[in-house]
């Protein structure tokens, strides 16, 4: 369990402590949310730019009126969505309100979101358990409706309720999956996996340029054979990257070790390593 605590005693933790105050003080919830809690779980260092995303019960035009008057900076950066940035001591920070998404139409944004008073719904569209837990750091208390924290601790990478439904709203998510599994040397859970190999073809209503970030952030990860073998099993490899997808199986001479696939593979770790 988080000890909020300690958490909350380093200053890198100062802005989004005096946000949630500053809500919580106006009558409403404020919890952290996203990636941060993830790597506060996985005792993982929370650096200077780590991206801080925070969730509250405030309409943004609420959110804007509060901090306005505070003389805090504040920019409308997604009202459809119901996000805006609030600018503390130069450091950013999103804060989205609660909401739960309508139909997604173009496999990326839904048509319609309507704002909630729930965190549990607002946690309920997110992509996978680990990236589905929230926390307020006034009181402590933790949200956790999916297993994310379990998930984790098993280094399981699992889809939010139906994996298939996910994988439909956007099918980026199906190279996310493979990138955290890359990232954190996790396992794929199989009904995830095999709701991507069904799916693997809604990759094909991504933009060039979002792919091209999961790659690039792949590339990078701790261990980017785990992320591109899951490509290949899922069947996204064959669509993004057919040209590795086709090294599979071609054999060398006998002064290597391993098939052109496999030895691109050890490559991007092995870079990897000496990157890292």
């Amino acid at each position: 369990m988080l000890n909020v605590g300690n958490i909350i005693k380093g200053t890198k933790f100062e802005g989004a402590y005096e946000i949630s105050k500053i809500l919580k003080d106006n009558g409403f919830q404020c919890y952290v949310v996203g990636g941060i809690i993830r790597d506060l779980l996985l005792y993982k260092t929370i650096d200077d730019d780590s991206e801080w995303d925070l969730a509250t019960d405030a309409k943004p035009e609420e959110v804007i009126q509060i901090f306005s008057k505070k003389r805090i900076k504040v920019i409308p950066i997604g009202i459809k969505h119901g996000t805006v940035a609030v600018i503390y001591k130069g450091k950013t920070y999103e804060i989205t309100t609660f909401r739960v998404d309508k139909e997604y139409k173009d496999g990326r944004h839904p048509s319609e979101v309507v704002f909630t008073s729930s965190i549990e719904e607002d946690l309920s569209r997110r992509d996978f358990t680990i990236n589905a837990m929230a926390i307020d750091i006034i009181d402590g208390k933790f949200v956790d409706p999916f297993g994310g924290a379990s998930d984790l601790k098993n280094k399981i990478i699992r889809a939010v309720g139906d994996p298939e439904i996910r994988f439909y709203e956007d099918g980026l998510r199906l190279m996310r999956a493979c990138r955290f599994a890359a990232k954190l040397e996790f396992t794929i859970e199989e009904k995830t996996l095999e709701a991507m190999k069904k799916n693997k073809d809604n990759i094909r209503n991504v933009s060039a340029e979002r792919i091209r970030d999961e790659l690039i952030k792949m590339l990078i990860a701790k261990k980017t054979s785990i992320g591109i073998e899951y490509m290949r099993v899922s069947g996204l490899l064959e669509i993004v990257l057919p040209e590795l997808n086709n090294c599979y199986g071609v054999t060398q001479n006998i002064y290597h070790k391993y098939d052109v696939y496999t030895h691109s593979l050890v490559t991007c770790d092995t870079v990897g390593k000496l990157l890292g």
